[in-house]
């Protein structure tokens, strides 16, 4: 499993991977307990690799924030989840020191904990995260072949004295 398999849904607690899909949605797994269960096409899902946390910088990325995490506890989040949130904000403060106070809630805290609980035996966040193949692609050329058009496959013009019989409308 890769992290950017991995996505959450707004309404839905926990993480999920997705497993399938039919002509109405989804089918995602739970990553807590493996229950599988239907999502419809028109519900907003978010892969964790497009969520960040907001700085009064440039935005971190969460990928960056786990392994910060995870350098600097060896895996352990380092503080109950169910702590004080006061405690919690002073805790995150230590692994992102510029996070945006009023953007990020402490709900957010929380929740961003929880996920990096669920996640730390299942991804190993000590390796760089991949990136699709088209976004890293070597100085931004993309490898696939350049269709070039020819005098001879493009359209041809048509004018309405040469259409056919058949196609014209009878007054």
């Amino acid at each position: 499993m890769e992290f950017k398999d991995i996505i959450a849904v707004p309404g839905m607690s926990g993480l999920y991977k997705i497993v399938g899909s039919n002509k109405n949605g989804f089918i995602v797994e739970s990553l807590a307990d493996q229950k599988r269960s239907m999502i419809n096409s028109q519900q907003r899902i978010m892969t964790l690799t497009d969520i960040a946390v907001f700085t009064n910088s440039d935005d971190k990325p969460l990928y960056e924030v786990f392994q910060i995490l995870h350098g600097q506890n060896g895996g352990n989040p380092g503080i109950d989840l169910k702590a004080e949130p006061v405690a919690m904000r002073e805790f995150f403060k230590t692994i992102v020191p510029d996070f945006n106070e009023e953007k990020v809630y402490n709900s957010d805290i929380k929740k961003m904990l929880t996920w990096y609980e669920t996640l730390k035996d299942k991804i190993d966040f000590s390796k760089p995260l991949e990136e699709d193949e088209e976004v890293k692609g070597n100085s931004g050329e993309s490898e696939r072949p350049v269709h070039h058009h020819h005098e001879g496959h493009g359209p041809r013009e048509q004018h309405a004295k040469t259409t056919s019989a058949k196609t014209r409308k009878k007054v």
